[in-house]
């Protein structure tokens, strides 16, 4: 577990996906849920800080993917806690449609191989709440605000302290050692549509991003994160 800031962790050593951990509010707050086989580290990390399951109260999605959601079930089973999420992403989470793919025809090369051929469904998890654009989460952080963030799915969301200038942005930029880049062309439902958030996540000039995939970008964040929108015609 690492500390980003006072009250907001991530989990380290999962196999794939970005989860968070937010401490302040009326009880503790996941940001996703990476994949299937990541619940026990996730827990394990929880009881290390000296907290126990049933002190998660709520888990909020970014985007109804795999490596987003895969230990989603086993974590409300561990933990009771509530899932959150947008309209649009609930009925992926509970299992009534298919992850959303981009069409085969939107997609060249590389892409167009490593896009799945099959469709996933997940078993059922219930959202027990509908999240906003726009909307502040009071009982989360001190004021948690949702942004809506669509094109990599198409009910992404992004989750905003306006105070503290922090942004947990999912997949809407992903973050390696080579650098920050656009996700996965296979794996985006509508690349246009992400760009254009991308706009709106560089226009809030955040102080610190935390990303799906990648560390944190703590230094310099608001000029970098700008001038890679510049660079992938985002501003």
């Amino acid at each position: 577990m690492r500390r980003i800031v006072p009250d907001l962790y991530t989990f380290t050593g999962l196999p794939v996906g970005r989860v968070y951990l937010i401490t302040e509010g009326d009880g503790l707050t996941l940001i996703d849920a990476s994949v299937s086989i990541a619940a026990g580290a996730i827990l394990r990390q929880i009881g290390a800080l000296g907290f126990a399951p049933g002190d998660v109260r709520r888990i909020l999605i970014t985007h109804a993917h795999p490596d987003h959601v895969g230990a989603l079930s086993a974590l409300v089973h561990a933990t009771g806690a509530e899932v959150w999420s947008s309209r649009l992403e609930r009925p992926v989470i509970e299992g009534a449609i298919p992850v959303p793919l981009p069409s085969l025809g939107s997609l060249r090369g590389v892409a167009r191989l490593m896009r799945p051929r099959g469709q996933t469904f997940y078993s059922r998890v219930l959202v027990a709440r509908e999240l906003r654009d726009g909307e502040m989460l009071h009982e989360v952080f001190g004021g948690l605000q949702v942004i809506a963030t669509p094109g990599h799915a198409p009910g992404h969301l992004a989750f905003w302290h306006p105070e503290r200038r922090v942004i947990i942005m999912g997949d809407v930029i992903m973050r390696f050692p080579t650098g920050m880049r656009l996700p996965f062309a296979a794996f985006t439902y509508d690349m246009a549509e992400n760009i254009r958030s991308l706009r709106r996540v560089a226009r809030l000039e955040p102080q610190i991003a935390c990303f799906g995939h990648g560390n944190p970008l703590m230094v310099d964040t608001a000029k970098r994160v700008g001038a890679f929108a510049q660079r992938v015609g985002a501003r």
